[in-house]
């Protein structure tokens, strides 16, 4: 067990991942969930200690640090150095990290002809009429 900043008392849990009394932990991806929206809505780019600052669950400095470095490994985050740390940004928007991970599931997938099916079979309608005008404007041009 160990106390963190502000007296909350955590535990090491069965992966050896610290989690508050009580058996709450926050979510696989959460982390990094929260610091990209931080990051998106900040419109700049930020050192470890500030997103630490902003961050509405106070995470200790190496774990924001280390969540960044991680996101930045992955090519989601871009990273300049300022003083003796790094400043990160997003390498693109909200919509473009999601189309990002839309592709990475997809390239995981066997059969793309497969995952393409089932993905478009579970578009609404209004979905599915935004796709097909997409890519009949995309045709139109090449």
């Amino acid at each position: 067990m160990t106390v963190d900043q502000e007296g909350r008392t955590t535990a090491l849990g069965a992966q050896g991942h610290a989690s508050e009394a009580g058996g709450r932990r926050r979510a696989n991806g959460a982390l990094e969930a929260e610091i990209l929206t931080l990051l998106h809505s900040a419109g700049r780019a930020l050192t470890p200690g500030d997103v630490a600052e902003l961050l509405t669950a106070s995470p200790a400095h190496t774990t924001v640090a280390t969540t960044l470095a991680r996101l930045h490994s992955r090519g989601v985050l871009e990273r300049t150095p300022v003083g003796r740390s790094y400043a990160y940004e997003p390498v693109s928007d909200e919509s473009g990290l999601t189309a990002r991970h839309m592709h990475q599931v997809m390239a995981a997938g066997a059969d793309r002809a497969s995952v393409l099916t089932h993905f478009v079979d579970e578009l609404s309608d209004d979905d599915e009429d935004l796709l097909r005008r997409l890519l009949d404007s995309d045709g139109s041009n090449g």
